[in-house]
């Protein structure tokens, strides 16, 4: 069959089975992207900045409609509540966020006898390759702009050491600070204290700042691109498929061919043929039937004769 799928017509095949192939496989891929589409984002106002008291309240879950959104507050960090998240990539280094408490000004308070005269909200200042060197946070009143994130879940089992934490979880720093807090935290892009901003991004340091944005919006599946899709790749399967049947084909034609030239008798003149027999030839001159008996005179016939 090699020998068959060798023929220049069928090498030309070939080539053109592999050229319509390729366009549907191209075809494919064009169905493809357009089957998983971005939906649409609706403005929401993330990055509007709106006041952490009237955008989130203590003592409730966090709901999502205010993730990634930009708040601002007005403050004091307390430097001794301050920890470590390590394991924190910064431009492909591996480091860790430096994380202080921040005292609310006006914020609402929550009754029980576990609730602090006052409500905080954990902060992430900014990311320190080197532990040693994490700078002080802002001392006196700081008006604080960031983005408000839902709380991370801890690592179980899972000892940080002292003044470091697993996570930027709101469950594990008020067992370290011994706290109220709001269900979230913030991550600090801007930190006004006096008339001066002392952010990372504002200030050259060790401190880098975190650069997180908002989520991308959720992608939707068109069901019916992706079935075209795959539908491409079984029409480039095919493409090939026809090109190997007429091969196919065009072999078993070629054997049948052979096997009727070698069917055929050759008439070389070394045959016998039939030759009548003798009696049959004395019989047909007497007219008589072909393989009859001859006729014997009888005794009285024999007398009579001369």
């Amino acid at each position: 069959m090699l020998k068959t799928a060798l023929k220049p017509r069928w090498i030309l095949g070939l080539v053109f089975a592999i050229a319509v192939s390729g366009v549907f496989v191209l075809l494919s891929q064009w169905q493809f992207g357009r089957s998983t589409q971005v939906e649409v984002p609706v403005s929401t106002g993330t990055e509007d900045v709106r006041p952490l008291t009237a955008t989130l309240q203590p003592g409730t879950f966090f709901p999502g409609s205010v993730a990634d959104q930009m708040v601002s507050a007005k403050g004091s960090y307390d430097a001794r509540n301050q920890v470590l998240i390590p394991g924190r990539l910064n431009n492909g280094a591996t480091g860790y966020w430096v994380v202080n408490a921040f005292a609310v000004q006006d914020a609402p308070l929550l009754s029980g006898a576990g609730a602090s005269p006052q409500m905080w909200i954990p902060v992430a200042r900014g990311w320190v390759a080197d532990p040693a060197e994490v700078p002080a946070p802002p001392s006196g009143v700081v008006e604080l702009t960031g983005r408000l994130l839902p709380s991370e879940a801890p690592l179980p089992n899972t000892d940080a050491g002292p003044g470091r934490a697993t996570a930027v979880s709101v469950a594990e720093l008020i067992n370290i600070w011994e706290v109220s807090s709001y269900p979230g935290f913030v991550a600090a892009t801007v930190e006004i204290a006096g008339s001066s901003d002392v952010s990372a991004a504002a200030v050259s340091g060790d401190l880098k700042p975190l650069k997180i944005g908002a989520q991308p919006p959720p992608q939707q599946v068109n069901w019916l691109n992706l079935f075209y899709s795959v539908e491409w790749v079984v029409f480039a399967g095919f493409a090939l498929f026809i090109w190997w049947r007429l091969v196919k084909d065009d072999y078993r034609r070629g054997l049948e061919d052979e096997f009727d030239d070698d069917a055929l008798p050759e008439d070389d003149g070394q045959h016998p043929r039939t030759q009548p027999r003798p009696s049959d030839q004395t019989a047909s001159a007497a007219g008589q039937p072909s393989g009859a008996p001859e006729h014997q005179p009888s005794p009285s016939e024999q007398k009579v004769q001369p």
